[in-house]
């Protein structure tokens, strides 16, 4: 049975970019550097939160 996977990112409180980054670090180095199919999920999840808190920059014209 395939699952539809959500593309919204809801998480249940506002993190900091840094502290999901740190998550980040984490699943990399439990995995090994090679993800498995819920670890790559749970990847593209982290970084679609991360980039919602990441800073955004401003380019000069």
């Amino acid at each position: 049975m395939l699952h539809s996977m959500s593309t919204t990112v809801e998480p249940s409180r506002e993190r900091s970019a840094a502290e999901v980054n740190e998550e980040i670090r984490a699943l990399w180095l439990r995995s090994g550097g090679t993800l498995s199919v819920e670890q790559r999920e749970e990847y593209q999840r982290l970084v679609l939160e991360w980039a919602a808190a990441a800073p955004q920059r401003v380019s000069a014209a």
